[in-house]
Order: structure tokens, then sequence, then C-alpha cells
């Protein structure tokens, strides 16, 4: 500067902004979850099959892991927000931002897939044919009863919110949380599709649900309980399992070491370098 005065920096981001991008990773997020699986149970289940469907689940999981993981930590589901609130992994100011984020992307998600649905011939209708919604009883795909249908939750949502845990631990291999957290759904879906449809989300039960209406809302507290049991269960198990010296955070495992960063920085000015 001629005066000689320093000027600061700009800066480049507020932490209000930081959280907003968050917010909306974690919506986007949820909604390609629920677009995806719930997309894939409505408009080709009877195609696919509960594999099928199971897969659709894990891949969206896994991609997403991979697109806003480094922003938010892809919760993208309440239970997994709160196991990680639990073990010391999440910082607790955020985790209403992250809750109402993820249950709005559901339900935008679950309205985008009825209205898919409404256009093929002979239109579609959410209560009637449940918009892939969960339920148990005379709502179960096979009619497993509430005590099965809630332990089937909290038991694979435990299974979930652990493995989401253990994947990002700070001495789990850096950059393969993905992998690990997409096929433990794809498992998931596999074992809880026949009793309850599989939840183990509140926010991808919310979204169906409130098209749905009739046994979807009125059963709707099963898992919304039962999925945050499990996490609350695979939260202590893992502080029993796991004492870390360092604790990192989801989205700092889901990231790729700083040397493999700065190798693809300087390849990529390798290849942009003018001959």
């Amino acid at each position: 500067m001629r005066d000689g005065s320093v000027r600061a920096p700009p800066r480049t981001a507020t932490a209000g902004g930081d959280a907003m991008q968050k917010y909306l990773a974690e919506a986007v997020g949820t909604f390609v979850l629920v677009l995806g699986g719930v997309g894939a149970a409505v408009l080709a289940g009877d195609r696919i099959g509960f594999l099928g469907v199971a897969f659709a689940f894990g891949l969206s999981l896994l991609a997403m892991v991979y697109t806003i993981g480094p922003i938010s930590g892809c919760h993208v589901n309440p239970a997994v927000t709160v196991g990680l609130l639990m073990a010391g992994k999440f910082d607790k100011r955020h985790v209403a931002g992250y809750v109402i984020a993820q249950c709005v992307g559901a339900i935008v998600a679950a309205g985008v897939v009825l209205l898919i649905a409404k256009g093929a011939p002979g239109g579609y209708s959410a209560g009637a044919e449940g918009l892939g919604s969960n339920g148990y009883g005379v709502a179960s795909p096979e009619g497993y009863g509430g005590g099965a249908a809630f332990l089937t939750e909290v038991a694979l949502t435990f299974l979930l919110v652990l493995t989401v845990l253990g994947a990002t631990d700070s001495r789990a291999p850096v950059g393969f949380a993905g992998l690990a957290i997409g096929l433990v759904l794809t498992l998931i879906n596999l074992v809880g599709i026949p009793v309850t449809n599989t939840s183990v989300n509140p926010a991808r039960s919310l979204g169906p649900a409130l098209f749905a209406g009739g046994d979807a809302l009125r059963q709707l507290w099963l898992f919304i309980i039962a999925p945050l049991l499990g996490a609350a269960f695979a939260s202590a198990v893992y502080r029993l399992m796991h004492r870390p010296a360092v604790q990192i955070t989801a989205a700092r495992a889901e990231q790729a070491t700083d040397e493999e960063r700065r190798e693809r920085v300087v390849g990529r000015r390798d290849v942009e370098r003018p001959v």
C-alpha cells in the first residue's frame, strides 16, 4: 500500500456461511438417498425386487459420502447425527440444523418420487400404495409385528451407526469410509426390507409417511424412537471399544489425505501448464 498501511485479508467465509453449506449438503444428500432408495422401491420395485432396492439405498449413500462427505460428513440421517454427537465426534450446535435439513431433503425427495409415480398409466395413490413407507403389522411387507419391527430397527441402526463411527475413526484406513458405510446400508436393507421396508433413518421414514398418511403416519413413532435408540447403543459400544488418542470428525475422516490432495493439485497444474 502507498500509505504503508496493511489491510486485513478478506474473509472468505463466515462461521454462519460454513454452517449453511453443511446444512445444504445434508439436505441434498438426504434428498439423493431418498430419491434413489424410495424411488427405486416405488418406480422399479416390481422389477428389481428387494435386492435391487437394497443396492439402490447403498449406492446412493456411497455416492453421497464422497460427494458431500468432506463438507458435512454425510450424515443424511438424524440417527447418525445423534450417534456421532454422543460419541463426541460432532458439535452439538449443529444438531438441530442437520436434522431439519435432513427432514426437508427427505420430504422434497418423497414429493418428487410421488410426482413421477403419478405420471404412470393409471396414476398412483400414495395412500393406497404406500410410497415406500415403513410399517409393521398389516403395513409390513411380510406382516411382521410391532415387536419384531422395533427390535429390527434398533439392531440394524446399531449396525449402521457403529459402522459409521468405526469407519471414521482416526485409526481407520483413510478414504475408505464410504465403501464400508454404503455396503453396510445395502446389507441392512437386505435384512430389514421384508420386516419394515427398512428405515434406520427417521428422515427417510418421515418423507414418505407425510404423503402416504394412514398407518405410515400412525406408526411413524417407531421409526423415530427405534433408530435413535439403536444409535445410542452404538455410541456406547463404540466408546467402550475405541479410545483413540486423537478424535476426528466424520467429515475429516472421509477426506483424502493431505498428501493425496497435494498430488492432485500438482498433477492438475502439470496438465494445465503449456508445453
